[in-house]
């Protein structure tokens, strides 16, 4: 089951690693420009251009780190508390991120209809599932 769960969620984080290397180097794949890219992956109200390409570089790194670590984890012979730590960790930043994509703040903050959209459909319940994926590879790790 643990390798089912880890499969799963390196699968998305892997697909979210890409996504962010592929807008780093400035493409809009798979819009047809950056200005559309920017109001639907990051939303906030009035956006008119993607982040720093550093920036987005840094969230396909630390996607794809985290795709390892969920690997990692369901390996239950290694890498000990550190890994559980680590993993707790990562699983908690992607539980916030679903949870915030549901609250009216994030809803005021984020008021492109494009992201809206997409954020109620994919983002947030996609986040949550990495979230849980996480919390669930561990608790397997510990029974």
């Amino acid at each position: 089951m643990s390798m089912l769960i880890a499969a799963l969620v390196c699968i998305a984080l892997l697909a979210i690693s890409v996504a962010h290397f592929v807008w780093a180097v400035g493409l809009s794949w798979p819009l047809r420009d950056r200005k559309l890219l920017a109001q639907t992956v990051v939303g906030f109200t009035g956006v008119e251009k993607m982040p720093h390409p550093l920036l987005t570089l840094a969230v396909a790194c630390a996607t794809l780190y985290a795709s390892m670590i969920a690997l990692a984890i369901a390996d239950h012979d290694g890498g000990g508390t550190a890994l559980n730590i680590v993993g707790g960790v990562i699983g908690a930043i992607f539980l916030a991120r679903g949870i915030i994509g549901y609250t009216p703040k994030w809803q005021e903050m984020t008021g492109e209809p494009i992201f809206r959209y997409n954020d109620r459909r994919v983002y947030s319940p996609l986040s949550l599932f990495i979230g849980l994926g996480f919390f669930a590879l561990i608790l397997l790790r510990l029974i």
